[in-house]
């Protein structure tokens, strides 16, 4: 199949698809606009290879039980493509005996099926509104055959979208991080600080599309710049473990070191030496995660590493010395009419003058916002190093051994067995203020239902701003030189393993000049109040297994106080009301006149004369 992502002419709708629910076959492509396979038709079956659980993402586990609904997932690049495919699908289910044109192979009540569309592009939400239109409308066709509106379909987001930059609130369009905070509260950020440290998280939900929300939505150009490595997967395992020593500097004639201490490096480089990215002598499947941490982009392709654009500049002078200990001496270049935007030299995505975002979703570190069953292996795939999936199967829930934590979004729960991880996340005091002011400000300003959500402080973009910040900070303390007093603010167990991940050996191993303006420390550092100490103890009571407890323990005993109370009160009630009868009716009784005697009266005696 033809490299479709590389051409840029083309629009970023890649496919119009429409996958069915088929009694024996089970979820099945029924129709695709182009076809998937060049050499089929429309209504062909087949799929790509690496495409082979797309009828399983686009009507997902459980759609039977609801009416209409919207899943978003991510498929792994064809041959010949580097980047990451989104899908965006909308499922309805009607009766069977609403259709106009009833198929042969309809024997059920009911019909599910769904219109997805594969695009090359995050645009979630701005194709997800689109999508909805029209699938509504396919469906009051009552005729499945009618596929020209979807042709249409195609044609038309093609053209509104040709050249539409990821810029703006169109990507954010229908992710609110807000509902996050509403939701999570406090663990919003023991959740950013999972996914910071690349740690196995699952999702389990009813509702898929919350962990694209959960996953993208706070950190700074993660959705536009940072999801284009984040499904590189195989349905089977045929990764093949590379370890890079070294980067080409055929086009930048810099020496490159990793902030990672060497151990077991190719040989003693002198400086000025030409070094490239080569596999390794051994390919095994049981790859260390150090060689993961500086694995380059290219070498995943079938083609190898790529070289460097011709058009970059051969040399680029030198900006400060190069001293030993310290990190890559390699100064990213502004490129004009790209908002400050610069492809990272080790990360391969595009960069801002800070680094963001930083490389999670790269090297076998996944992203994927709806895992179907048939995904399972995933989980223990040796050539997987982490991930963030969004699952609906009940089934996945005995698996919880290969997960590191596991996030219960009905209940908004953070499930981790790991003691020593638990302590990584526990929130410092700083936190504790960081997460309270968030959560504050997004639920003291929804008063007015017309205007919720469209002021700065506690809206959306407020909120990407302060984790932004946040996290602006946290890369800023890392790099000063005492830095251990400046970290502990963040908890020094996440700091520690926080540094010894792929992101961020890849961020410190390059110059960012936006750095230089930021302002290292906590930015809820201070000294301590009784309010902390209420704050702590709140979170603690709402968090710990212990505090669970007694609070439900509080809650049942208040709840049969006051069942109790109304039971007596309900009893001593009737009793005075009953009593208060009686003597109302007693009282009556005393104060009616004696009634007159019907019996005749004897006659008075008279004296009888003698």
């Amino acid at each position: 199949m033809e490299p479709q992502g590389r051409d840029e002419g083309k629009g970023p709708v890649l496919h119009i698809v429409v996958v069915g629910f088929h009694h024996k076959k089970g979820c099945q492509v029924e129709f695709s606009y182009p076809p998937l396979m060049p050499d089929e038709g429309h209504d062909s079956n087949l799929l790509p290879e690496e495409w082979k659980y797309l009828p399983f993402l686009a009507l997902p586990d459980g759609a039977h039980n609801y009416q209409e609904d919207t899943v978003y997932f991510h498929l792994p690049p064809l041959s010949g493509d580097t980047k990451c495919v989104y899908g965006v699908s909308c499922y309805r289910q009607i009766e069977a005996k609403a259709l106009k044109v009833r198929q042969a192979d309809v024997t059920r009540e009911t019909v599910q099926k769904s219109v997805c569309v594969l695009s090359r592009v995050p645009l979630y939400g701005l194709l997800q509104a689109k999508l909805q239109l029209i699938t509504h409308a396919y469906f009051e066709e009552k005729d499945f055959s009618q596929i020209s509106i979807l042709k249409e379909l195609y044609d038309h987001m093609n053209s509104s979208l040709r050249g539409s930059a990821l810029d703006g609130s169109q990507v954010y369009l229908g992710m609110s991080p807000r509902d996050l905070i509403l939701h999570f509260r406090h663990k919003a950020l023991i959740i950013f600080k999972l996914i910071l440290l690349e740690k196995k998280v699952r999702i389990q939900t009813l509702i898929s599309r919350l962990i694209e929300r959960v996953c993208c939505d706070i950190r700074a150009g993660m959705i536009e710049h940072g999801l284009v490595d984040s499904s590189h997967y195989r349905p089977k395992s045929s990764f093949v473990s590379v370890s890079v020593t070294d980067i080409d500097s055929s086009a930048l004639d810099l020496g490159v070191e990793t902030a990672q201490p060497a151990t077991e490096s190719s040989g003693n480089s002198s400086e000025g030496d030409n070094h490239h990215l080569k596999p390794p002598s051994r390919i095994s499947p049981e790859s260390s995660e150090s060689e993961w941490e500086t694995l380059d982009p290219s070498v995943l392709d079938e083609g190898g590493p790529q070289e460097a654009p011709s058009e970059t500049e051969p040399e680029l002078p030198e900006t400060f010395d190069s001293k030993p200990g310290t990190p890559i001496t390699v100064q990213p270049q502004a490129v004009t009419g790209q908002g400050g935007v610069t492809q990272g030299l080790v990360s391969g995505l595009e960069e801002d003058q800070y680094g963001l975002p930083l490389a999670i979703f790269t090297k076998g570190y996944l992203c994927l916002p709806y895992m179907a069953l048939q995904q399972h292996h995933l989980l223990s795939d040796v050539t997987v190093r982490g991930f963030v999936a969004g699952a609906t199967n009940i089934l996945f829930r005995q698996q919880r051994h290969l997960s590191d934590a596991i996030v219960e979004v009905e209940e908004a729960r953070i499930q981790i067995q790991d003691p020593e991880l638990r302590k990584m996340l526990s929130l410092t005091t700083a936190d504790l203020r960081f997460a309270d002011y968030l959560v504050k400000h997004v639920t003291e300003n929804r008063d007015d239902v017309f205007l919720d959500g469209t002021g700065w402080e506690g809206g959306d973009e407020w909120i990407r701003a302060q984790f932004t910040l946040y996290l602006h900070s946290l890369l800023s303390s890392a790099l000063q030189q005492d830095s251990e007093r400046l970290l502990a603010d963040y908890g020094a167990p996440f700091v520690t393993a926080w540094k010894i991940t792929h992101n961020y050996r890849v961020w410190y191993s390059n110059k960012h000049p936006g750095m230089t303006a930021v302002t290292p420390g906590h930015p809820f550092q201070g000294q301590y109040s009784v309010a902390d100490v209420k704050l702590r103890l709140s979170h603690s009571v709402q968090n710990s297994e212990r505090g669970k407890k007694i609070g439900n323990a509080m809650m049942t005993t208040s709840r049969s106080v006051v069942q109790t109370g109304k039971a007596v009160g309900q009893s001593v009630g009737g009793a005075l009301t009953s009593a208060k009868t009686a003597m109302s009716t007693w009282f009556s009784t005393l104060a009616q006149p004696a009634p007159a005697s019907t019996s005749a009266c004897p006659e008075p005696a008279t004296a009888v004369k003698p």
